[in-house]
């Protein structure tokens, strides 16, 4: 016992700094994340895509993240004053998105979602932005190159020729900025790839996009966020195996048949006097020979705390992953809907802090920014005065998927309660739903305008967008009035001097 130790076991006062029975075996290690990830790094992540692989609970898991963080994908929203320039904005990144993928295998938000699962299972990604001609034919000359996190060798630690840094594969300059990562060149785990093995590229940090959740401070790699449940996962599967290789033994045998014990038990049995066993069919009639007994097999139960076993496991893993127990197992029968909500509204809470400190920031706004950059300087896309209006040009509101209700009646119910209070506006409604206010308003514009021009009205009497008029003439207060209203197109005049539906409205 050092002297810290004893001069904590003589003042006392933190239990979990003791060194007593209870914690003696508790030796935590001082190493930085950095120095643990340098040493099981790799061990983890292989074990995390091995189970991902091979096992349904961690499979799930990773789908589960990657469809309630991403869905559809995190779109932009320019905040460009000008309606007709920001619309043409929107179609050029639109048809970009479709070539984003320098593979070819998906788009930018398919791209997205990929992201999402690698940082799930080995904690990071990496993404080359890749400049092309203006021969290969593209929207805008601009492409995304993903590389896995074994791309980036972590024992490429030590000094670049030029006296900078290299920690774990990253060059940083004097300062501690991040200048260059260092590649390989395939993969190495990849023996279809022909190319040579172990040799490395030094890339520029401006054309890299590294995705990383950061769990402590100073932290430079990733940690795969199946870490903390693959010992469990991995045992439980091996429980699993033991318990139906046991129940398939078990089930191999129907009966058995006990014989007396021969006169000589030594005298070698004739090979018409061993049986290989008996093949029975339904309603057959066995004769047994004098001295015989049959007794039906009983396979043993798997028992009344196997469920219990298994639930209580599969909530450490539930936990350990931050994914819901009715995401993770697929089971919705032990939660009722007020438990449900409750875990739903703490989930969808993580995840949206996740969807903007880490997707939002580290990969989405960068590469909007980099392909207006490209938009410009290649003439697809005119923006004037765009040096000097750089930033405020770039700014957009990025929007996730919306969320699914849980009770769409009542939940719809509040936010219009709320919308009418004034405690929020119609375009942060919208906006949380994943869409555009100005393009929705654009579109019920559009389409009240065909209802009028058709003669017909699919809106429900009562309903804010009837108008002052249709809404007093339900409550019976002027029937004339609501008359008025529903056949505006009987009189162009007053069809003029009346507002508009979502004039009214807004």
């Amino acid at each position: 016992m050092n002297w810290r130790q004893r001069l904590g076991a003589f003042i006392g006062g933190f239990d979990a700094g003791q060194h007593h029975r209870r914690l003696r075996g508790f030796r935590a290690t001082r190493a930085h994340v950095n120095a643990l990830i340098a040493a099981a790094g790799p061990d983890i992540t292989a074990r995390a895509r091995w189970l991902v692989r091979n096992n349904g609970y961690a499979v799930n898991a990773v789908e589960s993240w990657a469809a309630n963080t991403v869905g559809d994908g995190i779109k932009p929203i320019s905040k460009i004053g000008d309606a007709a320039r920001k619309e043409e904005l929107q179609r050029l990144w639109l048809a970009w998105t479709d070539e984003a993928d320098a593979e070819g295998l998906t788009d930018f938000y398919g791209l997205q979602r990929r992201a999402a699962r690698e940082v799930f299972i080995a904690g990071e990604v990496f993404f080359r932005i890749r400049m092309r001609r203006a021969s290969d034919g593209l929207t805008v000359p601009l492409q995304l190159q993903m590389l896995p996190a074994e791309m980036l060798p972590l024992e490429q630690t030590g000094v670049a020729a030029n006296g900078n840094a290299i920690r774990q594969g990253i060059e940083f300059d004097r300062i501690g900025r991040r200048v260059a990562y260092h590649f390989l060149r395939r993969h190495p785990g990849d023996s279809t790839d022909p190319g040579l093995s172990g040799e490395l590229v030094r890339v520029p940090a401006a054309e890299v996009i590294h995705v990383i959740d950061p769990v402590e401070g100073g932290q430079l790699r990733g940690v795969s966020k199946l870490a903390p449940a693959i010992v469990k996962l991995f045992l439980l599967d091996q429980y699993d195996d033991a318990e139906l290789d046991r129940k398939k033994v078990a089930a191999m045998y129907a009966m058995f048949v006990t014989s007396p014990a021969p006169e000589n038990p030594l005298a070698p049995a004739e090979d018409d006097e061993v049986p290989d066993g008996v093949e029975i069919s339904p309603g057959q009639i066995v004769r047994l020979d004098p001295g015989e007994d049959v007794t039906v097999g009983q396979p043993a139960d798997s028992g009344a705390t196997y469920e219990p076993f298994q639930y209580r496991t599969l909530l450490q893993i539930s936990a350990a992953l931050g994914i819901p127990y009715p995401y993770l197992a697929n089971d919705m029968v032990k939660g009722n809907f007020s438990n449900s909500r409750l875990a739903l509204i703490e989930f969808r809470r993580r995840v949206s802090a996740w969807q903007h400190a880490v997707m939002v920031y580290q990969l989405c706004r960068p590469v909007y920014a980099r392909w207006m950059d490209a938009a410009v300087l290649s003439g697809a896309l005119t923006l004037p005065r765009y040096e000097a209006n750089r930033a405020r040009l770039l700014t957009a509101d990025w929007l996730p998927t919306k969320w699914d209700w849980v009770d769409p009646l009542k939940d719809a119910n509040a936010e219009i309660a709320q919308i009418e209070a004034g405690l929020k506006s119609r375009t942060q409604a919208i906006a949380e739903r994943g869409y555009d206010a100005e393009q929705v308003d654009r579109e019920i514009a559009a389409e009240r305008e065909r209802e009028r021009l058709l003669g017909l009205d699919f809106r429900r009497p009562g309903s804010p967008a009837q108008g002052v008029a249709a809404v007093r003439g339900a409550d019976g207060n002027s029937d004339a009035a609501a008359q008025s209203d529903a056949d505006d197109t009987d009189s162009t005049d007053e069809a003029e001097d009346r507002p508009r539906p979502d004039e009214d409205q807004t």
